[in-house]
Order: C-alpha cells, then structure tokens, then sequence
C-alpha cells in the first residue's frame, strides 16, 4: 500500500492576501486556484519551492466558527515546519522581506531553528536539519528513490 498527505488546509481570511504572502513574502509557488461554483469557493494550493511533498491549501473561513482559528490553527504552538538547505539564506531573505521571527535562530541538537510568523499569527519553525538527523536522512533517501 502506498498513501501520502498532500493538503493541509490552512484556514485564511481572504484569498488574496493569503496567496499575496505566500508567494511573494515566503516564494512559494501557486500550484492551484480554481473556482468551485457548486460551493462559491476557491480551491487554492500554494507549496515551497522545488518541492514535492505536502502542500497547503489555502481554505477561506466560510462559517462565523472558523474566523476564530484563522491565525491560531494550532491553539498558539508551531505549527507548520518549513525545511530549508540553507537555513541563513532564507532567514536573512525572509527578514528583508518582513517575516517577523518571534524567536531568534538558535542551533538545537537536530539543527539550526527560528520561530515566525505567517500573516494572521500562525507559528512555523524555519529549520535546516542536521544531516545524521532521522527527517534529514529520510528525505535524502526519498529524493535518492524519485531521481532513480
């Protein structure tokens, strides 16, 4: 048997703004948005760059409930993990963009880690994981298996 997580929804305030940040403040890609007319929506995908993995999809709040997880989708803990290769370029690239980190870099056992902020408040790690670390070789092997 073979699965995979693709999506995870991201509940957001406004299309716009959300595919505005992600692509232009943390250059991720749009890999879809596509009107849904039989539910008034957009199905909008975005994902880091060059990867091939997980992707976000950006779901608007569409009932009064959901406004109140938008920015706090994980109750005020990280949570989304963005892997980088080099970690100090995109901490420095980020900052000169106007990502606002809420904990200074700092090297941990497994690797190099930030905390920032996405645009309503959610929490990410920006982190380069130490090449012995399980994740880094996990992904090493991945990458290795798809160019064979």
């Amino acid at each position: 048997m073979e699965q995979s997580i693709i999506h995870i929804a991201l509940v957001v305030k406004d299309y716009d703004e959300a595919i505005d940040f992600y692509m232009n403040k943390l250059k991720f890609e749009l890999i879809e948005d596509t009107y849904q007319p039989e539910q008034d929506k957009r199905w909008v995908v975005v994902s880091p760059p060059s990867s091939n993995g997980v992707t976000l999809l950006l779901a608007k709040a569409s009932k009064p409930e959901q406004l109140d997880f938008i920015g706090n989708q994980a109750g005020g803990r990280v949570f989304l993990f963005l892997n980088t290769d080099d970690f100090w370029r995109d901490y420095h690239k980020m900052v000169s963009l106007g990502i606002t980190f809420v904990r200074e870099p700092k090297e941990a056992d497994y690797g190099t880690v930030a905390v920032f902020e996405d645009l309503y408040g959610n929490l990410w790690d920006l982190l380069q994981m130490n090449d012995d670390h399980p994740i880094a070789l996990r992904a090493a092997l991945c990458s290795r298996l798809s160019r064979w």
